[in-house]
């Protein structure tokens, strides 16, 4: 082992510091010496050699000493050359942005990418009146070369609100940006995203009606001037800065458009509703999605037994359709018909009207405990251990489309086609219906 006389390497460290610093005292400065000095690490800045030049331990100064005795040698002095400049043309470049766009926008361009989601409007199955109303606005904006107008899409949870983005961002050949209501804590979230999307792009959020105040007063110049008013600083050294933005097109999507504020809701220039699918639109999608799952077997009796118990959502459909599709690779060979989707649905605590395990314990609690009604949703879900906006946005739309719920000015109550299907019998005269 080499021995190292400290002293004498304390004052060549000296005399080389200061040396290299009348040559590039910037470079040294800003922390990026590793190019002139030929130190082997990136922190390396005045302040750094100077504590390692008075350090009581001499093990910085022996790091220091050899990698200036390591610059005499060629072979040495490569291992601690300044690496290439990374390229930046590829982040950049405008091919290689339309490529990337391209590609998400097209899966067919990636043989190992099959998408549920349908990418245009000529795929998309069910709601055919929002489709048609859609398809005039988006044709009407690329016929003037403009962007579209902003939408918001309301209804329950499942139905294709967040498809619909996409699909209007694929129709109208730019990129879709998604985020949701409760991930914009603060506006420079907002701004963020706002300043660099490009002319035409499509900003989707989900559940807008979770947006916070503070970030929603700045939609409101963003969505009519395309600009926002961004304050910096406070108190005497507080200063607006208008930030222009390129044209863009806002779609909101919410499961509560009564929780809107009224501001928001007037500058939406498209709001359309979207309703329960019908069960041959259940089927359709089940077919489509079967083939791209590689579902050879399924016959088309289990279509329509899937597509009965799906609730009239797409989601569903297709989470039991999976199921199902795991069901049959284990126990009948990957052979799946409407005997299996029973069997295997069963298993997930579905039964043959779709109705689930939380379902048939609302339905009981009325029934047993409240003798079929009417009880206050809030002292259902006290009863069940459950939130009361769970039973309302989950529970209660289904048995409401159904029949087998009744909302009246007393609260719920079971109908006599729900009391039916939990064996109970309603006492006494039904209750007035709410106009």
């Amino acid at each position: 082992m080499v021995a190292i006389d400290i002293e004498r390497m304390r004052g060549r460290l000296w005399s080389h510091f200061w040396a290299t610093t009348r040559r590039s005292r910037l470079a040294i400065t800003r922390g990026d010496a590793t190019r002139n000095v030929g130190f082997g690490w990136r922190s390396s800045s005045r302040a750094s050699l100077r504590s390692a030049l008075f350090f009581d331990s001499p093990r910085y100064v022996r790091r220091l000493a050899l990698v200036l005795t390591a610059r005499t040698t060629p072979a040495v002095t490569n291992t601690f050359a300044y690496p290439p400049p990374m390229a930046k043309e590829r982040i950049v470049s405008q091919s290689a942005q339309v490529a990337e766009r391209e590609a998400e926008l097209d899966p067919r361009l990636d043989p190992h990418v099959l998408e549920i989601r349908p990418r245009a409007l000529a795929e998309y199955v069910g709601q055919r009146a929002l489709v048609e109303r859609l398809g005039i606005a988006l044709d009407a904006a690329k016929a003037r070369g403009d962007t579209m107008e902003h939408v918001l899409l309301h209804g329950p949870p499942g139905l294709g609100k967040t498809t619909l983005a996409h699909v209007i961002a694929a129709e109208m050949g730019t990129k879709a940006y998604i985020t949701s209501g409760p991930a914009l804590t603060k506006a420079g979230d907002l701004v963020g995203t706002l300043t660099k999307m490009e002319a035409g792009d499509i900003l989707f959020i989900d559940e807008i009606h979770r947006l916070p105040a503070s970030v929603e007063e700045y939609i409101y110049p963003a969505m009519e001037d395309r600009k926002i008013d961004f304050t910096l600083d406070t108190g005497m050294h507080a200063r607006v800065v208008t930030i222009s933005l390129k044209p863009f097109t806002l779609i909101g999507a919410t499961t509560r458009a009564g929780l809107l504020t009224q501001a928001l809701r007037s500058r939406f220039g498209i709001a359309q509703h979207l309703e329960f699918y019908a069960h041959a639109d259940l089927v359709s999608i089940l077919v489509r999605a079967a083939g791209i799952y590689g579902m050879r077997g399924i016959q088309e009796d289990a279509f329509d037994a899937i597509a009965t118990r799906a609730r009239g959502t797409p989601r569903i459909a297709l989470r039991l359709l999976r199921r199902v599709r795991d069901f049959a690779q284990v126990r009948s060979q990957g052979l799946a018909d409407a005997k299996t989707v029973a069997s295997a649905l069963q298993l997930e605590g579905i039964d043959a009207r779709g109705l689930d395990e939380l379902d048939r314990k609302y339905m009981r609690a009325i029934a047993d405990i409240y003798g079929g009604g009417p009880v206050g949703v809030e002292a259902i879900a006290a009863t069940l251990a459950e939130d009361s906006g769970t039973l309302e946005d989950v529970v209660e739309p289904y048995l409401l489309q159904i029949g087998f719920l009744a909302r009246t000015r007393q609260g719920r109550r079971l109908t006599k086609p729900g009391a039916d299907a939990i064996g109970f019998t309603l006492p006494g005269a039904p209750e007035t219906l709410e106009s």
